[in-house]
């Protein structure tokens, strides 16, 4: 679990740092597009990425007219494109390598 994923606040310390009420919190989370951990006693519990989530759906809908079908599917296709850009850094890595044993190869070969 990286740090920005622990759970720290509690649901009115986010409505408070997001700038919404605390039942538009509720409906993010019954609609799907944001999903808080639960303490033991059920208790939201949001991690600095839920509230970096939460800021950009707020800016989406607010600042763009955007609706929460639209945001969903920004924030789908931005998913996607991080994870299509995680797949393009480790295929680097792989042709790096690759590259890296084939001029070793030739340098052997030479000698």
């Amino acid at each position: 679990m990286s740090f920005g994923s622990q759970p720290l606040y509690v649901i009115s310390v986010v409505a408070e740092m997001v700038g919404v009420e605390a039942h538009t919190l509720r409906y993010y989370e019954k609609t799907g597009l944001v999903h808080p951990q639960r303490s033991k006693g059920r208790v939201r519990l949001y991690s600095d990425d839920d509230v970096g989530r939460l800021r950009v759906i707020k800016t989406l809908i607010n600042d763009m007219g955007v609706n929460l079908a639209g945001v969903e599917v920004a924030l789908n296709l931005v998913q996607k494109m991080q994870e299509m850009q995680r797949q393009i850094e480790e295929r680097e890595g792989q042709i790096e390598q690759l590259m890296s044993g084939l001029a070793e190869d030739v340098e052997w070969e030479e000698e």
